[in-house]
């Protein structure tokens, strides 16, 4: 398929595969963790999300190359993979029953209104952290076929082994005709524990020479690449201008990149998003609409945009309805509660080609 000039395989038996870490998160919704009594739990990781996203609303075979630790709170996660319709690639650890490894925990509370969410994190002892070259097969898990391969900076940011088991993953998938992605997340927490902003562009930009689809907004590509913004800052989170005049830096460096994507996020109050996306296609730049967003859970959402952008891609939209497509499943996945979708691909497709609220009966 020469479309967008990504070529991306026609045939695979995954349509995409994720590396990168399960965690899972305790929500209490929006009472203040400190005061809560109770709590849901959602499991997560920015890699798995679009993995997730991808199978349970759109419909593609897709699969998780991740670590597993062999105790009640591994099983509690593999059950909803399993649920999501993702298969999973476990490198598997056993728990010592004090020490761990652990599965990754997130706290976060909603906020509501004018009190803003927090969300913290105990990433301590990670089975995730330990994965290293040579944990996975990939020519195993690519034996049948694979069109996609994603990862992001929040995996790479876990541990120095971290980023080495991405471009492990990256040159095999390529050596298979896979295209490759990669969502920025910079996290300076998780990179200021073992060698701060320096060190993250170094290993970011390794990992970057094997991409072919970028997503990551104005921040992430100054933060996460080193590439200087423009002087003149953008008034408003909606414009893309800032976003766009990066990319020409970006492509100069990366030129092997066809593909930059972001979402666009004002925040008006915690329940109130406009909410909007733009993507570099070759050349080309491609805005969605701008939207109100009433939001019920605002965590996930890009991830949400990420996987619903990839299925246009995947399916052959134009560039400027995958772009749509994305934005509207980041949207939709806000009303949710938890980090991915609880969407249809027909809800999706509604919004995308402006449907509205209006009841359906």
């Amino acid at each position: 398929m020469m479309k967008y000039d990504l070529n991306i395989p026609e045939n695979g038996a995954l349509d995409l595969v994720s590396v990168g870490a399960l965690v899972h998160r305790l929500d209490p919704g929006i009472i203040p963790f400190r005061k809560a009594g109770q709590c849901q739990i959602h499991v997560s990781g920015g890699e798995y999300n679009v993995a997730a996203n991808l199978a349970d609303c759109f419909g593609l075979r897709t699969g998780i190359a991740t670590a597993m630790v062999d105790y009640p709170i591994g099983d509690l996660i593999a059950e909803r993979v399993r649920a999501m319709g993702v298969t999973p690639f476990y490198k598997r650890f056993k728990h010592d029953g004090v020490q761990g490894p652990n599965m990754a925990t997130v706290y976060s509370d909603q906020g509501h209104g004018i009190r803003a969410p927090v969300v913290f994190y105990n990433r301590c002892n990670e089975a995730a952290a330990r994965l290293k070259p040579g944990d996975f097969d990939w020519r195993e898990i690519f034996s049948g076929g694979i069109r996609w391969f994603h990862s992001g900076g929040i995996f790479a940011a876990l541990s120095p082994s971290t980023s080495e088991v991405i471009v492990e993953g990256m040159r095999a998938a390529k050596d298979a005709g896979a295209v490759v992605s990669f969502d920025l997340n910079y996290r300076a927490k998780l990179w200021n524990i073992w060698g701060g902003h320096e060190r993250a562009v170094g290993l970011l930009e390794r990992i970057v020479r094997h991409v072919d689809v970028l997503v990551g907004n104005e921040e992430d590509l100054q933060m996460g690449l080193g590439i200087p913004g423009p002087e003149a800052a953008s008034k408003s989170k909606l414009d893309p201008s800032a976003f766009i005049a990066m990319i020409d830096k970006v492509t100069a460096k990366y030129p092997q990149i066809k593909v930059v994507a972001t979402t666009l996020r004002e925040v008006r109050s915690t329940n109130h998003h406009a909410w909007s996306a733009v993507a570099w296609v070759n050349g080309r730049t491609f805005a969605a609409p701008t939207c109100e967003l009433d939001v019920l859970d605002r965590v996930g959402g890009g991830d949400g945009f990420a996987a619903g952008f990839f299925y246009g891609l995947l399916s052959g939209e134009s560039e400027e309805l995958a772009v749509k497509l994305g934005w509207a499943h980041g949207a939709l996945l806000t009303t949710f509660p938890g980090d991915t979708t609880m969407a249809t691909l027909e809800q999706v497709r509604s919004l995308a080609a402006g449907g509205s609220a209006r009841i359906q009966r």
